[in-house]
């Protein structure tokens, strides 16, 4: 084994990802669609460790909690079943991106994760196998493998990954109204909506309905039809999370508030659609020449940031380790 760090970006969802039909591969119950960003990233560095007995995560820092240590060993042990190996690891891993706040830091966290390891472990997979590797970590995490505009198939453990799709150049303007975690994460809110709303079968067929006519969208190069798909789908989720039992709301009054500010935009002219994965952070999809425009128009409504489309997740040469803290993990 070796030392190796790796980056990769987040990615925010046009059709999303809401709902599992397999929680132990994280294989989806409809596909979805994203862009993968240039901003937000995480950079996480695998030590091999082994005098250890466990494996030890330090995030941002600080040692994990438990429950974050668990996550990140049962994907390892993933890893260590690839490679035919029993060794245990220390993980350093920082995001630039708020945790746990609906900005898809487990996408970038799990991709990086999945790219560092598999280098450490010396398993030679391809960008498909990485995808797949990096799903059993985060299942958006197996889109952040992949450069731009990623399509992630249902499949089956074989064929559910990730790959790239033909799509305009385009910009997201995001609006960042609360970088705390998130009350409810959305593993638990997908368990739960999948339990108890009554509109969830027919969420899982619309999605696949909706991701055939965004494919087809973003290969005619149609901007108008991509954010019309985007802005409806996320509304369609965020009320479908609010059919649960007890409902879960991850929109707050300033999320609505950008909405209709958006809404506003478009009645005048200047052409912008609204997303928001499961948190009260906003993301606008435009066009590249009216990123400015808009970010001007929204700026008071929170923190503002133009992203455009980034790079897929990829080793960082030697030496570019993430540095233990000061009272860092051994």
């Amino acid at each position: 084994m070796r030392t190796t760090t790796a980056r990769a970006y987040p990615n925010i969802a046009l059709i999303k990802y809401w709902g599992k039909r397999d929680e132990s591969r994280i294989l989806p119950a409809a596909g979805s669609l994203s862009m993968t960003l240039d901003a937000f990233e995480t950079t996480t560095t695998v030590v091999p460790n082994p005098d250890g007995d466990a494996d030890s995560l330090e995030l941002d820092g600080q040692p994990a909690d438990e429950e974050q240590t668990r996550r990140i060993a049962a994907f390892l042990d993933h890893v260590r079943a690839l490679a035919g190996s029993e060794q245990p690891v220390i993980v350093r891993s920082r995001n630039s991106v708020p945790t746990g706040a609906g900005l898809a830091s487990s996408a970038s966290g799990f991709a990086a994760l999945a790219t560092a390891a598999a280098s450490a472990f010396e398993l030679d997979l391809d960008a498909r196998a990485l995808s797949r590797l990096a799903r059993l970590g985060s299942g958006s995490a197996c889109r952040s493998v992949v450069p731009g505009v990623a399509v992630w198939h249902a499949g089956d453990d074989e064929t559910s990954c990730a790959e790239p799709v033909d799509a305009p150049d385009m910009r997201m303007v995001v609006v960042t109204v609360d970088r705390s975690r998130k009350p409810v994460s959305s593993r638990a809110a997908m368990r739960l909506t999948a339990a108890t709303s009554p509109f969830y079968e027919a969420w899982v067929s619309s999605t696949e309905e909706s991701l055939a006519a965004m494919i087809d969208a973003c290969e005619e190069g149609d901007f108008t039809r991509i954010g019309e798909i985007t802005e409806s789908h996320a509304l369609r989720m965020h009320a479908l999370i609010q059919s649960t039992t007890p409902p879960i709301r991850f929109l707050r009054p300033q999320s609505v508030a950008i909405f209709d500010a958006v809404e506003k935009l478009r009645e005048n002219g200047l052409e912008a659609y609204s997303t928001a994965d499961a948190g009260p952070n906003v993301v606008v999809l435009v066009r590249p020449e009216n990123a400015e425009a808009v970010a001007e128009a929204l700026d008071g409504l929170g923190e503002i940031r133009i992203v455009g489309p980034g790079p897929g997740a990829q080793l960082l040469p030697e030496g570019s380790e993430v540095p233990a803290a000061e009272e860092g993990l051994s």
